[in-house]
């Protein structure tokens, strides 16, 4: 089973996937994905949300729940949504808690910067694993002018870096790194102790993170620094059709899809 403790120490690429519900989580597990992330990008990829800000507790605790229900072998890993950390310390940690004593997570993922990092050391002494978060933060989409790469000055980036090395030494297991240019995703990785997942930071990273649906390619557009690996859209799509026309023509539901009790009616 993957852990904290493995995570840091492998020696492959970190393999990491967004996950929402069982039946997912379950495929992702058994692809061998050694983290599965249950974002709060739950709130543009299934709830149909502009942004990740609507999401809240209760629904990263029923996809948490769903998610870890599922899950064998990988570390899950479930994002803290808007508000409900770094208002209060107290109830930033009942939060996370309870996302790992109720919901099955083994670890929370926190959007971070200077703000965050005595929760985060609050947290890992209290025995709650936390994943930092740096460059793009989608939770702060009103504040950095939409969702625009980050870092793109010498001194931009240093700040970032300054950020990622203070959740570090917090005690932050591992680190995010979302939309920044290469260079910046390969100096944080050389830097940093700890394993440095990228998503749209380059190929120099200690692991790579992606929404499962522009993964799969069942979302409507994939960001350009994704890729999509399958055609789930297309394939739904056509099955979707051939139901529509096998009803409509009669030949479903076929006499193998039905039962008779020979009953005289």
């Amino acid at each position: 089973m993957t852990t904290v403790a493995s995570i840091q120490e492998q020696e492959t690429p970190v393999t990491m996937l967004t996950a929402y519900d069982a039946p997912t989580a379950e495929l992702v597990d058994e692809a061998g994905i050694d983290v599965v992330l249950v974002g709060d990008s739950i709130g543009n990829a299934v709830f149909g949300f502009d942004s990740t800000l609507p999401v809240t507790m209760d629904d990263m605790m029923r996809a948490t729940t769903s998610v870890a229900s599922a899950v064998d072998d990988a570390l899950v890993v479930t994002d803290l949504p808007f508000l409900s950390y770094g208002v209060e310390r107290s109830q930033s940690i009942e939060n996370a808690g309870r996302l790992l004593k109720e919901a099955g997570g083994h670890a929370v993922k926190i959007e971070s910067g200077p703000h965050t990092v005595e929760l985060t050391e609050a947290m890992t002494r209290l025995g709650i694993p936390v994943m930092a978060h740096v460059g793009l933060t989608p939770q702060h989409v009103n504040s950095v002018g939409g969702y625009t790469r980050q870092g793109t000055t010498a001194e931009q980036a240093a700040t970032m870096l300054d950020v990622a090395r203070a959740h570090e030494d917090a005690g932050a297991f591992a680190l995010v790194i979302e939309h920044v240019p290469r260079e910046v995703g390969a100096a944080a990785s050389e830097e940093l102790d700890i394993p440095v997942v990228g998503i749209g930071a380059g190929p120099d990273t200690d692991g790579q993170v992606l929404v499962v649906d522009d993964a799969v390619g069942l979302a409507e557009r994939v960001p350009p620094f994704a890729e999509a690996f399958g055609d789930v859209r297309g394939e739904m799509r056509q099955a979707i059709e051939r139901y529509r026309d096998a009803v409509e023509s009669g030949s479903f539901p076929a006499d193998e899809h039905s039962h008779s009790e020979g009953l005289d009616l």
